[in-house]
């Protein structure tokens, strides 16, 4: 096994990085806001918590539909099928009142990140993948719990 292919590749390390900050700053922000702010702050984590969601279902449609899955096979179309629950899931969030929405979104993220770490494992995804995925799904979890929790 080449260490290259454990190694996260600097542009998705600097990009995850960044792609965590409104959720620390959305999240650390809502104790010490009120009335409109606070609730616009609230939909802001919400919203990109929806985004980020809907993203990582299309990561898995990605792998099923990359090139290394040319030749079809019954796991490309239980991928695919996984991939739309995401922004349905996320679609439901912003429908359902704040808190709801903020627990059901952080539920989400762990699911992803569990269907993440088994296309790892199967070989359908970069092995550095979870080392990229890990920390920054911590992150979104422990913001979108905290801000569900403000």
């Amino acid at each position: 096994m080449d260490a290259a292919e454990n190694k996260v590749p600097p542009a998705a390390a600097w990009l995850g990085g960044l792609g965590a900050l409104p959720f620390i700053g959305l999240a650390g922000s809502l104790p010490f806001l009120v009335d409109a702010p606070r609730v616009f702050a609230a939909h802001a984590l919400a919203a990109y918590g929806a985004t980020i969601l809907s993203f990582l279902g299309g990561i898995q449609w990605g792998l099923a539909i990359g090139p290394a899955r040319a030749s079809y096979n019954p796991n490309v179309l239980t991928r695919l099928i996984v991939s739309v629950f995401p922004s349905l899931v996320a679609w439901t969030a912003l429908l359902s009142a704040e808190t709801i929405g903020l627990y059901l979104l952080a539920t989400a993220v762990v699911a992803m990140l569990w269907v993440d770490l088994r296309a790892t494992r199967a070989g359908h995804a970069p092995r550095w993948y979870p080392k990229l995925r890990i920390p920054l799904s911590c992150v979104v979890i422990a913001a979108l719990l905290f801000g569900a929790m403000a």
